[in-house]
């Protein structure tokens, strides 16, 4: 199960990244100023929409192309991505931190950077080129 340091550690490696924290204190990262995954435990509002099907562990928001990737990641793979209706109209996905494995952390965040970096960086940018 990744940690909050697995995803500091795959946001981190990405170009001009840096971590903030949030007003509430919650782990933020960010491109050049634009934050592309962050904590997002769930508030009162999102445990009452989502009863049973809420995850008992740690949420991750991350950014994505639009809102019909989205809807895919949650159809193809409900058990780990969801969302609520405060990210209606929204590009954005929670996962589930504990049903991610390093490969699919990796794939999120980095498509999540892609997605707030400017173009000329994520064209500079070798995607898998470890």
């Amino acid at each position: 199960m990744p940690t909050w340091d697995d995803v500091a550690r795959a946001c981190l490696a990405l170009p001009e990244t840096a971590e903030v924290t949030s007003k509430e204190g919650h782990r933020m990262w960010q491109v050049r100023g634009k934050t592309f995954v962050w904590e997002r435990p769930l508030r009162r509002k999102d445990l009452a929409e989502l009863g049973d099907a809420a995850p008992n562990g740690p949420a991750l928001a991350a950014r994505v192309p639009d809102e019909g990737a989205k809807t895919a990641l949650i159809a193809d793979e409900p058990g780990t991505y969801f969302t609520t209706s405060h990210f209606n109209g929204y590009p954005a996905v929670l996962c589930r931190l504990d049903e991610l494995d390093e490969q699919a952390l990796q794939e999120l965040t980095t498509e999540a950077w892609a997605c707030r970096a400017p173009r000329r960086l994520v064209g500079e940018y070798r995607f898998g080129s470890d």
